[in-house]
């Protein structure tokens, strides 16, 4: 009996330190969320797209960002080159259900939504995804620690974040992601991305965070490497401001044609 009663105990004990540690890397991974805040902001962008021979493209974007009845709306538009200058994306980001997406292309002259097995596709021909563009829904992903690893001097956390699901792997683009975050301030400063068959991708690497006046943070410099096809995407903010207040018509899908 003793013999028995040893073991058992033992597996509860772990059974309860697994299910501990399974929302600890929950609350890990929404604290660092949260701690980034992209509400009622307006911003430019540059994006330059590198391939894998070094030749550059750069891309002009302006971004405007508000909070309608608790859900997040995101305006993308394109300013730069002239191939692209006009090429729209709003976003619609829910807490409890898939986000929303259109796009609007000039020369379609047609506004298109996105549906879910586009939106881990490639944003703009860049090393990003149409995923990327918008905050992931907690639910839609099992967390665990994965244990933690020193980063650029920051002892972080590492997170490792699964698709529950085969729509929601394919939706996102990826199977899994292990995000690097800091476990003083909750900033995230590298992201791994890896395929739907296991194998590693993407990294992100996020810098340059400057503080809101709420105590938040914005990151004004975004790296994505694909590591399957050489190819790196570099997201770097310009200028943004805060406390923008806009009307919720500018967030309306019928807006993406003007």
């Amino acid at each position: 009996m003793k013999t028995f009663f040893i073991p058992l105990v033992s597996a509860m004990i772990l059974f309860s330190g697994l299910q501990l540690a399974g929302q600890d890397a929950a609350e890990i991974s929404k604290r660092s969320m949260d701690a980034v805040d992209m509400s009622s902001i307006q911003m430019d962008l540059t994006i330059h797209i590198l391939d894998n021979r070094g030749n550059t493209r750069t891309r002009k974007i302006t971004m405007i960002t508000g909070t309608f009845n608790d859900v997040n709306k995101t305006l993308i538009r394109f300013t730069a080159p002239p191939d692209v200058k006009g090429t729209s994306l709003l976003i619609y980001d829910y807490e409890d259900k898939d986000d929303d997406m259109w796009i609007y292309m000039p020369a379609l002259r047609k506004v298109r939504r996105i549906v879910s097995s586009e939106k881990g596709k490639s944003f703009m021909g860049s090393e990003f995804t149409n995923a990327d563009m918008s905050r992931p829904n907690q639910s839609d992903f099992n967390y665990q620690i994965l244990g933690t690893e020193l980063f650029e001097d920051k002892m972080c956390w590492k997170i490792e974040s699964a698709g529950i699901s085969a729509d929601v792997r394919k939706s996102s683009g990826y199977s899994k992601a292990v995000s690097f975050i800091d476990q003083e301030n909750y900033l995230c400063y590298k992201v791994e991305y890896y395929d739907l068959s296991g194998k590693l991708h993407r990294i992100q690497y996020i810098s340059d965070y400057r503080k809101k006046e709420n105590g938040n943070y914005i990151a004004c410099r975004m790296n994505m490497e694909n590591v399957q096809n050489k190819r790196v995407s570099k997201m770097i903010v310009d200028h943004f401001e805060t406390g923008v207040q806009l009307s919720e018509n500018a967030f309306s899908p019928s807006v993406l044609e003007q």
